[in-house]
């Protein structure tokens, strides 16, 4: 009886202490920078985290990792133009390379920077020259492409696209900037046009939208070159826009919604604010400014009420009140990053040239970082969104994916 009691305490206590997830798709499974995972380390060791694995011959492309059903789905360029999905087991051993054609030799960001969205056993990425890819990794076949930007008539944007696909049930969701077309919605299984937003005519930006409930209407939110935009997520109608000119129509961070407020922000100086939503959704008016947090196209998050994020002229970590737009605190020990959270903890992957990953507590109290390391394999700029899934932590640079072990023993 007695190791009977003792194998029940040790299998409670594993069942509570640790909890892995999968990250299909770009920033965590529901694309806000929120990671469910629990039981991972609080403090890291001198040096950080061990590393599990470093996977190289990647390519050109600043593409996070998606986790889903015990493989890892990364884009890069290989030769002189060529994307190419790779495929690799949760070891890092490479299982599969599927080539789906050109990307874009952008001599800032050369290779792919939209990170595959895994959706029942179909993958779904955008090439930055336009192609809307549908692939089945298991069989390494494309199933579909579309050129969305010959279908709705658009241009490419001055560093190419950079949208990571939204799957919203048989549709995908994808931001054209075409003439009656800046956001469409294609059928997942064959490409075909479903809707095209009417009347919103702005280019792309690089910003991957989101869709939220408010009012019992389904709102997907997104930023193009110079508008925050509001849709019916469900008939593609366009409910508002708001005007926010950024330099370089630089719009690429998923905007935020908490209790009836969506968040937005650009890089530049422009800062950003947050929109008041009307009780059905199809209006906004502006509840508050803010010009400290001018994140560029580093993502920020919502934990309890907070937005944490990294500045772009200031280049601070810093945190916002969601409800008044009130800075709580910020500091310049950790710099422009790329900013995610799981377990208490903000994880922050500084660039372009930095490549220091810091570990923060996730409170409006003040600044507490308990580790950091620096990212030494790989080159290139350090641009791409850290990934953590099933207590790894993922870091893709260059022609390299890194899996550190950061689940607590």
């Amino acid at each position: 009886m007695k190791w009977l009691s003792l194998l029940l305490a040790i299998l409670c206590f594993t069942g509570l202490s640790a909890r892995g997830a999968d990250s299909p798709q770009f920033r965590g499974p529901t694309r806000d920078g929120i990671l469910p995972e629990t039981g991972l380390l609080k403090e890291w060791p001198a040096g950080g985290p061990a590393v599990a694995w470093i996977a190289s011959g990647l390519g050109a492309g600043y593409s996070s990792a998606s986790v889903a059903d015990g493989a890892i789905y990364v884009s890069g360029m290989l030769g002189e133009d060529v994307g190419n999905l790779f495929v690799l087991n949760t070891e890092g051993k490479l299982l599969r390379r599927i080539p789906y054609g050109k990307e874009t030799l952008d001599k800032q960001a050369p290779g792919p920077r939209s990170t595959p969205t895994l959706d029942n056993g179909h993958l779904y990425l955008l090439s930055a020259p336009g192609v809307l890819n549908c692939i089945d990794p298991a069989k390494g076949e494309i199933v579909w492409q579309v050129n969305i930007l010959e279908r709705f008539g658009a241009e490419n944007i001055q560093w190419h696209l950079a949208e990571s696909l939204l799957i919203d049930g048989d549709r995908v969701i994808c931001t054209p900037g075409g003439p009656d077309a800046g956001v469409a919605a294609l059928n997942k299984m064959t490409g075909e046009t479903v809707w095209a937003t009417k009347g919103l005519s702005d280019m792309a930006s690089y910003c991957s939208p989101a869709i939220v409930q408010h009012g019992g209407r389904r709102l997907l939110l997104t930023e193009t070159a110079k508008l925050v935009v509001g849709i019916d997520a469900d008939t593609g109608a366009l409910l508002w826009t708001h005007d926010h000119p950024t330099d370089y129509d630089i719009h690429a961070v998923t905007p935020v919604y908490h209790d009836g407020l969506v968040y937005f922000t650009g890089g530049y100086g422009s800062g950003g604010g947050a929109l008041e939503l009307s009780p059905d959704g199809a209006s906004v008016t502006v509840k508050w400014t803010d010009e400290n947090l001018d994140c560029q196209h580093h993502g920020v998050v919502l934990v309890d009420g907070y937005l944490y994020g990294t500045g772009h002229k200031n280049g601070k970590l810093m945190c916002l009140e969601m409800a008044t737009g009130k800075l709580m605190w910020s500091t310049k020990e950790v710099r422009q990053g790329a900013v995610i959270y799981a377990d208490g903890m903000l994880y922050v992957y500084e660039g372009p040239k930095r490549g220091v990953v810091s570990l923060v507590k996730a409170t409006p109290t003040g600044f507490a970082r308990t580790g950091s390391f620096k990212v030494t394999q790989g080159t290139g700029n350090h641009w791409a969104h850290p990934v953590i899934a099933n207590g790894r932590l993922y870091i893709r640079h260059g022609e390299v994916l890194i899996a550190y072990n950061i689940a607590a023993q």
